[in-house]
């Protein structure tokens, strides 16, 4: 059984791999989230891209891995106040993304607390 549930240090980390997926393979997807007053979305839609892919990196090879986690949970966190709140009143969609996000942000947390192998951080 412990092996089994080993599987989620591996899962939860590759399970972003479909935001890499969508932010290099349909950019008009991740350009549809950036905030109109932010220039270049382009720019920013690879930029993101890249640094999921580094913190899925930093998860599988245990290096940085807590400090990867903190800084997606931060991310993600800036996602749901910059992105997902102020659509939220017109776009049904965006609620239900707060609430996504809010549950990754959790496990995030969860994953730099007790799964993590880098120590450096925090102790």
């Amino acid at each position: 059984m412990d092996k089994f549930l080993t599987l989620g240090r591996y899962l939860f980390p590759l399970s972003f791999l479909l935001y890499v997926a969508l932010h290099f393979g349909k950019p008009e997807v991740g350009i549809s989230f950036i905030p109109t007053w932010l220039p270049f979305p382009l720019f920013w839609n690879y930029f993101t891209g890249l640094l999921i892919l580094a913190y899925i990196i930093s998860c599988l090879v245990g290096r940085y891995d807590k400090l990867a986690s903190l800084l997606m949970a931060t991310y993600v966190t800036l996602m749901i106040i910059m992105v997902h709140i102020p659509r939220a009143a017109a776009y049904e969609n965006d609620m239900l993304n707060i609430f996504r996000n809010l549950m990754i942000i959790g496990a995030l947390l969860i994953y730099a607390k007790y799964v993590a192998n880098d120590k450096r951080l925090t102790g």
